[in-house]
Order: C-alpha cells, then sequence, then structure tokens
C-alpha cells in the first residue's frame, strides 16, 4: 500500500496510490506500508531508488542500514510499536530520503507515523521538503519512546512499592505471595520494552549523525537550523538512553529484591516444616516404643500406661515447641 502528502495549494493532501495509478513525484512524502514487489517497482521507477526488501531491511551489519546510493540517503532503524500491549513488537523502518521527498518503507503500524502525519495534515507549513519531513517524523519517534520510558518508570515505581510494602496479617501475606509471580512476568515486561526502546533509540541515533555527516559532506552549506535540530535530536537520544539504562538496573535490582522476598518466603515455610517435624519426634518415638507388643512390658499391664504413655507423647512435643518459640525460631 503507497500513501503519498502531497503538498498543494497552501495544504499537503493525502492520498492512496492505486494500482492503476501513477506514483506522484511531487510528494512531499510518500510512505510505503507492507508493500508488494509491484508497488517497490513503482517508487523505484518514479523516484530512481531501489527500496530494499523486508529481509533487506532486517539485516543489522551498518553497511545494510546506512548508506548512500544514486545520490539518496538509506537508513534503517529497528522501531518499537504496540508499547501498550501486552506483547509489544518491534521492526525494521527504513527512511530513504531523496533531492525530491522522503520515503518510507515499513511493515508495522508505529503510533507516531499516524500522530505525524496527522500534524502533517493539520499544520502543513511544518514541512516544507522531505528533510524536514524526516526530521519530524524521528521528532515523533523520540517523543513517544519519551513517554514509553516515562509510563515504563511510573509502573517501577508501583512495584516497588508492592514489593517493599510490610503486609498485615497472614491473608495480606499470602496475597503478597501469589502476586510475586505477576510482580515478576510485569519486570520481564517492562526489560523487554525498555531493550527494545533502547534498540530503536541507537538505530536513530546512527541516522542521526550519519544524515549531519552526509549533508555536511555533501553540501558544505548546512544551515544552522538544521545542525541545531540534529544536535538537538541527539542530545534528548543520549539523555533518553541513560534513562533507559536507570530503568534497566532499577528493573534487575526489583528482580534481585523480589527473588529475595520469595526465597525468605520459602526458606520461612521450609524452617516450619523441619520445626513441626522436630516437634512431632518425640511422641513418635514414644509411640513407637509401646508399640512394640514384646512379651514383658510391665506398662501394658498397668492401668494408667494408656494415659501416662499419651500425657509423655503430649509432654513430649509441648517441650520442644516451647524451647522453640522462645529461641524465636518461628
Amino acid at each position: 500500500m503507497i500513501f503519498a502528502y502531497i503538498p498543494q495549494d497552501g495544504i499537503v493532501a493525502k492520498r492512496t496510490v492505486e494500482a492503476n495509478e501513477p506514483v506522484p513525484t511531487a510528494a512531499l512524502w510518500v510512505d510505503l506500508f507492507s508493500p508488494t514487489a509491484e508497488d517497490r517497482a513503482r517508487v523505484d521507477a518514479a523516484f530512481n531508488l531501489a527500496i530494499p526488501t523486508h529481509a533487506e531491511m532486517l539485516e543489522i551489519e551498518p553497511s545494510a542500514r546506512l548508506y548512500s546510493e544514486n545520490g539518496a540517503l538509506y537508513m534503517t532503524a529497528t522501531i518499537l510499536a504496540r508499547a501498550d500491549d501486552p506483547n509489544p513488537t518491534a521492526d525494521a523502518f527504513t527512511f530513504v530520503l531523496t533531492n525530491r521527498c522522503l520515503v518510507t518503507v515499513r511493515y508495522h503500524d508505529p503510533r507516531p507515523v499516524t500522530q505525524f502525519a496527522n500534524r502533517l495534515l493539520r499544520l502543513p507549513g511544518s514541512c516544507a521538503n522531505g528533510e524536514e519531513a524526516m526530521i519530524g517524523l524521528m521528532d515523533a519517534f523520540v517523543d513517544r519512546i519519551a513517554d514509553i520510558l516515562e509510563k515504563a518508570g511510573t509502573d517501577l515505581d508501583a512495584i516497588s512499592r508492592a514489593i517493599f510494602a510490610r503486609p498485615a496479617g497472614a491473608a495480606a501475606r499470602a496475597k503478597q505471595e501469589r502476586d510475586m509471580q505477576d510482580v515478576l512476568r510485569e519486570l520481564g515486561r517492562i526489560e523487554d520494552l525498555c531493550s527494545t526502546a533502547r534498540e530503536s533509540m541507537l538505530g536513530l541515533q546512527r541516522m542521526v549523525r550519519f544524515l549531519d555527516a552526509s549533508a555536511e559532506g555533501e553540501t558544505k552549506k548546512q544551515s544552522k537550523d538544521m545542525h541545531a535540530r540534529f544536535k538537538s535530536l541527539n542530545r534528548d537520544l543520549a539523555s533518553l538512553m541513560e534513562h533507559a539504562d536507570f530503568d534497566s538496573r532499577k528493573v534487575n535490582f526489583l528482580l534481585d529484591a523480589t527473588l529475595g522476598l520469595i526465597n525468605i518466603e520459602q526458606n520461612r515455610i521450609i524452617k516450619l516444616f523441619s520445626v513441626v517435624s522436630v516437634v512431632l519426634m518425640p511422641p513418635t518415638l514414644v509411640g513407637t516404643v509401646y508399640g512394640m507388643n514384646f512379651k514383658d512390658m510391665p506398662e501394658l499391664d498397668w492401668s494408667f500406661g494408656y494415659p501416662m504413655a499419651l500425657g509423655l507423647m503430649v509432654a513430649s512435643a509441648i517441650l520442644p515447641y516451647l524451647y522453640f518459640k522462645k529461641r524465636g525460631w518461628f
């Protein structure tokens, strides 16, 4: 599917380019969403490009993600999508910057694309050429990543309070134990989110540096405004990378704390079973002794033998219990 954003009469119009229509070369931005081979061929012919396939976009070596060909800059980054869903996704996103327009190639639907498209239609004067459209789209990605990391930090604060809360009563403690499994799952989701966000930011950061260096090397007259925007983007990405690293360290700390609390609770349960076993050992011994059916056992003919055995078993259970209680072992 091909979407074209065409400036005309002071506005920007969005048009879906059908299979029987030519690709408008006057477009400011051409967006290829899950393109077919025919879609790529049509755009290649219109702008003299070589749009990469999905398999080529997924290659991770820098030479396959950042390169120049026939005067166009090809830049690919892994972009996070569906961050609010239980299972976030990430896929390659390619920017192709030509002298005439910006061409994007994607096989997933990140929210910033729709947000930037709506902004472009609402404020047509915000972008005058493909380079400004690319910087605006990258700005939208950075803003979205910042929102994701902000929400991740808020979720981590809530998880931290839940982990270190002091439960009052056995029922609250039992509920906290059940919630620990959910905490582990949520920490795993946040860590996956932060790592994918870091991967996205690393790709965007490389793109900014490549775009900045390419513009300086080709024109030698890069405008101060563009250079300032590149510098601002790079600074924002570096700051967000630090924030993502901080969130990852906090996830690891909370993960260790959660596992530590689970181990403490398991040790408490094991200790309780050990105490119960020790308390029941003397009564078991007494019962075993009097369960032996030897002929010469005086207590068998004694009328108080049975109560005496029961009392001995009870006393041998109570005394270790009181001793353990006094020592604070449970």
